[in-house]
């Protein structure tokens, strides 16, 4: 089996190699050849044989000379994050979408070639207002040009797995908490390093109020979420090929008493309240919790709490 991740850099891409480098197979195949892709190219990893590329998805030619090699499954995982694609709006269309666009242009022009094509997309789609528990049937709404780029993306996804071109899935990864390592660009990024940076003995910031709540899984449930995602039959989703997954509903007081619980009350002393507006408003509308039947009844599954999410972390990143 030949497997293509795009944003194989990143920190979901890294944990995604790791993971199917152990396995050193998937769905009961082995893995005969591992193409990582990303701006910079990634790590190439010892294990399965791999190669590492650098590409801009963006220019057409370079998804077309991915995709000439016919991998088998393709984690398209490349992208900007929702802070980035707010604030550059050029930016985030050449990525997010035409990216996207012309990987799966590129799929599209192969004669006899359908992959199994797995494509990261966001809870970003739905905007306010939104009930508590988002149900399986509510449409997309986004509110956020991020949220918009992804629900494109979702749409060719499911209009050419109905043609029979892909067999693809596109997985609302909800926000993925703790994040290890330095923060990002993303505007969710406060989640994570509230939890992250007092757990190591260091500031953290946090721009929202108490009471917002939203929407949690951790990275290792993620990578299960992807690699789940591979190896399923999809038939049972029919022509509607995305998938809001399962995770965890916590408001910012449930997140800073799991860290009082976990560290105890001087952990609360590191935190730093300073309001942004631009941030509250775009995570205010983001979604609180979702209902995911569908996920649920093809065997998806993530963390039920809060501490759990932070005993992940501490196991996987600060070595228990």
């Amino acid at each position: 089996m030949h497997i293509l991740i795009t944003g194989a850099g990143g920190m979901i891409g890294r944990k995604l190699t790791d993971a199917l480098v152990a396995k050193g197979a998937l769905g009961g195949t082995d893995i005969t050849a591992l193409t990582l892709v990303d701006l910079t190219a990634p790590p190439v990893p010892v294990g399965v044989p791999a190669a590492a590329l650098a590409a801009d998805l963006s220019a057409p030619e370079a998804a077309q000379a991915l995709v000439e090699s016919r991998p088998d499954v393709i984690f398209h995982l490349a992208a900007i994050v929702s802070g980035e694609a707010e604030a550059d709006l050029a930016k985030g269309y050449a990525v997010n979408l035409h990216g996207t666009t012309a990987l799966l242009e590129a799929i599209a022009a192969q004669r006899d070639y359908r992959p199994r094509f797995v494509f990261t997309s966001s809870i970003a789609v739905f905007g306010s207002p939104l009930p508590d528990r988002i149900p399986d049937d509510q449409p997309p709404s986004p509110l956020t040009s991020y949220g918009a780029q992804k629900a494109m993306g979702e749409l060719m996804v499911d209009d050419l797995s109905r043609r029979g071109l892909i067999d693809g899935i596109s997985l609302r990864l909800p926000t993925i908490c703790i994040r290890p390592g330095k923060p990002n660009k993303a505007a969710s990024g406060f989640y994570s390093g509230i939890l992250r940076e007092p757990l190591n003995g260091q500031e953290a910031v946090l721009p929202v109020p108490d009471d917002i709540r939203h929407w949690f899984a951790s990275p290792r449930s993620a990578v299960g979420f992807l690699m789940h995602a591979a190896q399923i039959d999809l038939a049972p989703l029919g022509p509607r090929r995305a998938l809001s997954l399962p995770g965890v509903s916590a408001t910012i007081a449930d997140e800073l008493a799991a860290l009082e619980r976990a560290a105890g009350p001087d952990a609360l002393k590191l935190i730093r309240r300073e309001p942004d507006e631009t941030v509250l408003r775009i995570v205010a509308d983001w979604p609180r919790g979702f209902a995911p039947e569908r996920a649920l009844s093809l065997g998806f599954r993530a963390e039920t709490d809060m501490d759990e999410i932070i005993a992940v972390y501490r196991e996987d990143e600060m070595g228990g």
